[in-house]
């Protein structure tokens, strides 16, 4: 099983969707998981020519956030290091920086790293760090003993990094957009605290605060209650009524997963359940916010403290 877990995944699957229906359409054999390889290796490839529509018209693709340069000028004020390591080759992020921070993207960074190959730079430990000159457009053979700021440098391994500037453990907030390829490891393996940026949660909290999703939420969880209370009395009254709320609850519940998304529910929750999605996004993440300029509501030197869970054992009913 493989899992289709980022926005990058979305062409991928309607392109692999459209092609399996092709293929049954028109009686034609194909291995499952032969179709799936050539169509995650085609989507792959097609990074160059995404990359080159996406530079020539930058404000058709990305969305300007006013707050993203007042963002950085505080952590700068705050005397805080900061570091951009992207998969995405130079050019690409050098224009996109320039849109949505300005010319001076660099300035804020204190070591820029391209082309990383995330998760290979998180779990490899021989690859070496390279230095890209912007001016020739390729890269240098120098060797890489320091890492200076305004310097452009490529590949390399989380080891290199760690290393080279010392910064280890807690320390470091690492934010990213990936539960997998961007946290998981430096989360496991090196200690970073973590914190992921979900598109997803404008729409869902949205939704949350809409008062008729409240209004069944509310119900729902009480008519959960007095089944729950009133499913062993006997009698065929009762089980008629039981009936009744048992239907009326299965109607609820539908109707507030189909509230998020009429085919798929909430990307966070399966009804009562989290999604898969969900834990391994809080086994990976220490906190996750749909902007990172959402800390703006926040002090630099604010804690979030982990929210007490509720077990089954300690439920305690509404019905005394």
């Amino acid at each position: 099983m493989v899992q289709l877990a980022d926005l990058f995944s979305v062409p991928e699957m309607g392109l692999l969707c459209n092609v399996t229906e092709y293929f049954l359409r028109n009686h034609i054999d194909y291995h499952p998981e032969i179709l799936f390889r050539d169509v995650k290796n085609s989507v792959q490839s097609c990074h160059p020519i995404m990359h080159g529509m996406v530079v020539k018209n930058v404000s058709e693709y990305l969305e300007q956030n006013r707050d993203l340069k007042r963002f950085f000028d505080r952590l700068k004020r705050a005397n805080k290091k900061m570091f951009l390591v992207t998969n995405s080759p130079f050019h690409f992020v050098d224009i996109g920086m320039k849109f949505l921070v300005g010319d001076d993207w660099k300035d804020y960074f204190d070591v820029v790293i391209v082309q990383a190959r995330k998760p290979k730079f998180f779990t490899e430990e021989s690859r070496p760090l390279r230095i890209y000159d912007e001016i020739n457009k390729t890269q240098l053979w120098d060797r890489v003993t320091k890492l200076e700021k305004g310097v452009i440098y490529l590949e390399g391994t989380v080891k290199q990094l760690q290393d080279m500037t010392g910064w280890q453990g807690h320390q470091v907030l690492y934010f990213g957009d990936h539960p997998y390829s961007d946290l998981a490891d430096v989360t496991l393996e090196h200690g970073w605290r973590t914190g992921a940026i979900i598109k997803e949660l404008t729409h869902e909290i949205a939704t949350l605060n809409n008062p008729k999703f409240k209004e069944n939420a509310n119900w729902l969880q009480m008519l959960t209650g007095l089944i729950e209370e009133h499913q062993d009395y006997e009698g065929p009254d009762v089980q008629t009524i039981l009936n009744e709320w048992i239907e009326e609850r299965d109607e609820l519940r539908n109707e507030i997963k189909r509230v998020f998304n009429k085919q798929f529910g909430s990307v966070f929750r399966t009804y009562h359940n989290p999604t898969y999605f969900s834990r391994r996004l809080f086994r990976f993440a220490d906190i996750y916010m749909s902007s990172i300029t959402n800390l703006l509501e926040y002090s630099t030197s604010h804690t979030f403290y982990p929210r007490r869970g509720v077990m089954p054992h300690e439920y305690t009913s509404y019905f005394v």
